[in-house]
């Protein structure tokens, strides 16, 4: 299948990495909005034009599917959501040295990095990044626009609300909660619930208010996100067997949003 790729910064590179490595759809470019980056091209693809191009460029070049590449949980999202609309199959991005248990059952546009480990009855939400090397352990739920960054190790029965982000090396032990846009400071070892909207950071993980002035949380967020960008549906009884590009989206999010557009986070 013809796609293109959205987002042609760093994270875009990757995943044109990995779906050429996978070789089952052909990225024939990128979409960014960014118009001084029109025409260039990014490891060999060129930049065809925007989001808004997209209606033109699907009849010029035969475009079926899309990848949205965009660290940013919330925006991931919110562009996801677009390509929906306009009738445009999301497509996953698996590299072939991840390794996905067949009992897990994904969603759509989820990016999956070279090395990572899903394990027996995970749930992987639309639109989630499982970046490189990270471990996701048997029956865990991974909501919908959320981060595993690299190297991050979550156990056993871990739920991991929508919008969340988990940092590099991150560490949450079994049984835990991560509520939605959460946000898990790298390295840290999560042996608690982390409230929905928090920060945590440190050994063992605490709110970054009361952590150590030592301990830096500069790199570990990556927002504003807003309550517009995350939608609210109880986690539901989940499909049987592994959704397909063209399955039914696997919504795992979190209650009680707060009310539209209020700013939930700040870099």
């Amino acid at each position: 299948m013809k796609c293109v790729v959205i987002g042609a910064g760093g994270h875009g590179r990757v995943v044109l990495d990995i779906l050429i490595r996978a070789g089952q759809h052909d990225p024939v470019g990128f979409l960014d909005s960014d118009p001084r980056l029109l025409g260039r091209r990014v490891d060999g693809r060129r930049i065809l034009g925007d989001l808004d191009d997209l209606s033109r460029l699907v009849a010029e070049h035969g475009i079926a599917g899309a990848v949205v590449a965009i660290g940013n949980n919330g925006v991931r999202r919110e562009f996801a959501e677009r390509i929906e609309a306009l009738g445009m199959v999301l497509i996953n991005a698996i590299h072939p040295s991840a390794n996905i248990a067949p009992s897990a059952i994904l969603g759509r546009n989820v990016v999956v990095a070279a090395g990572a480990l899903v394990c027996a009855h995970c749930a992987i939400g639309d639109s989630v990044i499982l970046n490189t090397g990270c471990i996701i352990d048997h029956e865990t739920m991974i909501g919908t626009a959320s981060h595993i960054c690299p190297g991050a190790r979550l156990a056993g029965r871990v739920t991991v609300e929508s919008g969340a982000f988990v940092g590099i090396g991150a560490t949450i032990i079994q049984n835990i909660r991560v509520g939605c846009e959460a946000t898990i400071g790298a390295g840290a070892v999560v042996i608690n619930d982390v409230d929905a909207l928090d920060t945590v950071v440190g050994v063992p993980a605490r709110p970054a208010a009361k952590a150590a002035p030592a301990i830096s949380t500069a790199s570990v967020s990556e927002r504003p996100l807003t309550a517009s960008q995350a939608l609210a549906p109880v986690p539901g009884p989940l499909p049987d067997g592994r959704a397909t590009d063209r399955g039914p989206a696997l919504h795992v999010d979190c209650p009680d949003a707060p009310a539209p557009d209020t700013v939930l986070a700040s870099s």
